[in-house]
């Protein structure tokens, strides 16, 4: 049976705060296993509407942020192969606010109806935002409460992963995926995502110089592994050995 074959029978459930999260962090993979066949559904718990960035030069401001950002997200997703995107319509920075257990029954209800067989979220205390470690802990708490029989992955940043020892974990709890073929992709997305990154003028460079700055692997830490460490390269073969 092909990867492609495989892949298309398999769902990932994606729980992120903000538009961009997606792309900025594991645009790659996203784009990947959409290649591959893989259903996979996006949920944002906001629309980013307090995000500092307005273009360069501005064209959005403080009122037409949420839509403008929506339909970035929107163009992102076609860029990554994302099929579905949901949104939590939770106001941005205010995540860690919200009634968790409100947010813990509203992502458990998802992942009943979707069925995934790989979660994606941010870890509750690496998450590096107190909305993506809000969303992390909610996500986390759903997965553990409806008895998934997928697997839960934490996204990182960069390759910071590449030394999990200095954030409490070994080597055997990260799987690392080669995103190199889709490289592309994630460099669409991020542009796609345009009021965010128009200052950055890299990412505006001719493609082969900004696909230079772009990382060839993204990193994953296991969620809810067995005491058998992680040698695969693929999400979903790590979440079949289980």
């Amino acid at each position: 049976m092909s990867r492609t074959t495989e892949a298309a029978k398999r769902k990932i459930l994606a729980v992120f705060a903000h538009p961009d999260d997606e792309s900025f962090i594991c645009g790659g993979t996203l784009a990947k296993y959409a290649d591959l066949g893989a259903e996979i559904t996006l949920v944002s718990a906001t629309r980013g509407e307090m995000g500092r960035r307005m273009g360069n030069p501005p064209y959005v401001n403080r009122e037409t942020m949420p839509d403008i950002r929506e339909n970035e997200l929107r163009k992102a997703c076609e860029e990554l192969g994302i099929q579905q995107l949901i949104f939590l319509d939770i106001r941005d920075k205010m995540v860690e606010f919200y009634d968790s257990e409100r947010l813990t029954a509203r992502i458990g209800e998802l992942m009943d109806a979707n069925k995934p067989d790989v979660v994606l979220t941010f870890h509750e205390t690496l998450g590096g935002h107190p909305d993506h470690c809000a969303i992390g802990k909610a996500t986390s708490e759903a997965f553990r409460r409806t008895q998934q029989k997928g697997s839960l992955f934490y996204i990182s940043f960069g390759d910071a992963m590449k030394t999990p020892e200095l954030f409490g974990y070994t080597k055997q709890d990260i799987i690392r995926i080669d995103v190199r073929e889709n490289l592309p992709a994630k460099l669409a997305a991020f542009r796609a995502h345009r009021c965010q990154t128009e200052i950055d003028e890299w990412v505006w460079l001719p493609d082969r110089d900004a696909l230079a700055r772009l990382g060839a692997y993204e990193y994953f830490i296991a969620g809810n592994r067995s005491h058998e460490p992680l040698v695969s390269g693929d999400l979903f073969q790590a979440q079949q050995g289980r």
